[in-house]
């Protein structure tokens, strides 16, 4: 099994936040980004760094797909 890098680890935490936060919108219409940093240019660049995360997770997990498959389905 591959180890995680720093750059895995901070998108893995980014997602989650983000998945947190979409949580708390969609059950309590609570979005804990902008309560935190307010509606300005800091919570906009939270939420595209979340989006670049999620892009990033989608391509490595995709890369890992590849690699077990290649590997006779074993990781």
């Amino acid at each position: 099994m591959q180890k995680l890098n720093t750059l895995d680890w901070i998108s893995l935490v980014l997602v989650i936040i983000g998945g947190i936060n979409w949580g708390l919108m969609g059950f309590f219409n609570f979005n804990l980004v902008t309560a935190i940093f307010g509606m300005n240019i800091v919570s906009d660049i939270i939420f595209a760094l979340v989006g670049i995360a999620a892009i990033y997770l989608i391509v490595v997990v995709g890369s890992f797909s590849k690699k077990g498959a290649s590997a006779g389905g074993q990781m």
